[in-house]
């Protein structure tokens, strides 16, 4: 049986829970966080989502498939050690813009390579997350 108050703490929970999943992303080539910490955070909270209106839901508010959000993650990490060997240097050595931005800080590939972290997270913890899921 639903449960009336998991439901509705979750419709206020979930997008809480994905927007510190990105600060958590975004803070963690600077302290302590990431890709791995932040892919976490937002794989609960649609795991959460999924017990408390089922998955068929779950699957319907994400807006892309798992193994779709995988596939991307993966080709932005591999890009951003490839950007190093374009410009001549060994594959994943860091390269870094000289702008700061206000939020961010400074960009360069290890933040992009976070986020393809924190994307092949999301797509692995969900699709184990929903198989299992539907498998009672």
């Amino acid at each position: 049986m639903p449960s009336l108050i998991l439901s509705t703490a979750t419709r206020y929970l979930l997008p809480l829970m994905l927007l510190f999943s990105v600060f958590v992303l975004i803070r963690g080539h600077n302290e302590p966080g990431g890709g791995f910490i932040g892919g976490l955070v937002a794989s609960t909270a649609y795991a959460l989502y999924a017990i408390s209106s089922g998955v068929e839901k779950a699957r319907a508010a994400l807006p892309i498939e798992p193994r779709y959000i995988i596939a991307v993650g993966l080709g932005i990490a591999v890009t951003s050690g490839m950007i190093s060997m374009i410009l001549g240097d060994p594959f994943m050595t860091s390269q870094w813009l000289d702008t700061v931005f206000p939020v961010i800080g400074k960009v360069g590939t290890p933040v992009m390579f976070d986020t393809g972290v924190y994307l092949v997270v999301i797509g692995v913890t969900l699709t184990i997350i929903f198989n299992l899921a539907e498998g009672e």
